[in-house]
């Protein structure tokens, strides 16, 4: 389908992008980029690309059988309806930001955009698929109203495409535009950690809104960004649920209906951060940093590359695959995340996935090869592995880290 392979391209078109912005800002010597969270942030960015493939769909649908069953009105397509559907859907937008800033449960599946230590084009990756679905609830109001759920479709597009060029500390305040549109200065202040700066700046294309609604901060000091209180944790499963895992201890010690219900629907200041030490020594075990090593770099690089390689080719071909293909390449690409995320952090269980995603190369090399020899073959290969499963850990680890975990 034509639209597949647009969202197929846009994986280099924003690759290409991100680039630009490195070369740029290395040739005028900033270092706005750091390895571990440039990985981080494409990780979180590569998953959300890829369950997008299997939601846009029933999202579509949503909006038409909402559209089709209980609109309100039906707007005759025109320049009338295409600008109120362009200001209703950047409100919608700025109340949908706000509330995940302001509402435990929206801020729980919002907090991963706003993990990074960094700010660049490679943030506004960091956008997970349980976002997507809270969004998407909010934008059925459109349907409701009576906008056409194509209509919207376009426009939802427009609004997933501004906000990645105002992720950038490379363009400066851009005069007279800096009173009508987001600006990478307005987003800079948003995504800023400073106390004055702290839940402002919510527009998504527009800035008005900010003003009318008060939530406005003009950019004055220098941002620190990432959250108040550090994540200091590169683990992909981490950083999508530990606040959910937060606020599941916030819930169960609460007592009384009201006490749960603030947990859920009140702000974030309202949970114990003793939660999250208590979580981090339970289940994290977060380790010394350590700096990475040279052939860590080449092979979390390799990895990235390769996962992104794999997500071009499962959007673009998505129509041609099979259950089977699709859901081992899916899986493949999944775990492949978590792996690099794990690496980073020194993780003794890393090389469990390693061979898990051997196993998955393996059963696409029977699916594709499906005979005898192939199968003798795969079945010594296992054999091999398990048998020197000791000495190719060591050998892996001293590698990999310059030390022998395990």
């Amino acid at each position: 389908m034509a639209h597949q392979k647009f969202f197929a391209y846009a994986v280099p078109l924003f690759l290409f992008f991100i680039a630009l912005e490195y070369i740029y800002t290395k040739k005028k010597g900033k270092n706005y980029f750091q390895f571990t969270e440039t990985v981080a942030n494409l990780n979180v960015g590569i998953a959300e690309r890829l369950l997008d493939v299997f939601t846009i769909v029933p999202f579509y649908y949503f909006f038409d059988y909402i559209y089709s069953h209980y609109a309100l009105f039906h707007f005759k397509i025109g320049i009338a309806a295409y600008i109120c559907l362009f200001l209703l859907t950047d409100l919608v937008w700025y109340w949908y930001h706000r509330l995940a800033h302001e509402v435990n449960i929206f801020w729980a599946v919002h907090i991963v955009h706003h993990q990074s230590d960094d700010f660049n084009y490679t943030v506004s990756a960091r956008i997970t698929v349980f976002q997507s679905v809270v969004r998407c609830l909010f934008w059925a109001a459109l349907p409701l109203m009576g906008f056409p759920p194509s209509l919207i479709a376009v426009f939802l597009l427009i609004h997933g495409i501004y906000p990645f060029f105002t992720h950038t500390q490379a363009i400066e305040k851009l005069g007279w535009l800096e009173y009508i549109i987001v600006t990478p200065s307005h987003h800079r202040v948003h995504h800023s950690s400073n106390p004055e700066y702290l839940d402002k700046n919510y527009g998504d294309m527009l800035i008005i809104w900010d003003k009318i609604f008060g939530t406005f901060v003009e950019e004055d000091a220098a941002p620190s960004y990432g959250l108040t209180k550090p994540l200091n944790s590169h683990s992909f499963l981490w950083q999508h649920f530990h606040y959910i895992l937060e606020l599941s201890l916030a819930f169960r010690s609460a007592e009384g209906f009201q006490a749960k219900m603030e947990v859920l629907f009140g702000r974030p200041e309202v949970i114990d951060p003793r939660y999250r030490l208590y979580l981090e020594k339970k289940l994290l075990n977060i380790k010394p940093s350590v700096p990475t090593t040279s052939v860590m770099r080449l092979y979390i690089s390799s990895q990235t590359t390769a996962s992104l390689v794999l997500l071009f080719c499962l959007i673009y071909w998505i129509d041609g695959l099979s259950f089977i293909q699709t859901f081992l390449l899916s899986t493949f690409i999944i775990v492949s995340l978590i792996n690099s995320g794990a690496i980073m952090e020194q993780r003794n269980w890393i090389f469990y996935l390693e061979y898990f995603r051997m196993i998955i190369l393996l059963t696409g090399v029977w699916l594709y090869f499906p005979n005898m020899l192939t199968g003798i073959a795969i079945l010594m290969f296992l054999l091999t592995l398990v048998y020197f499963f000791r000495p190719i850990r060591k050998k892996y680890f001293e590698l990999m880290y310059h030390t022998a975990l395990g």
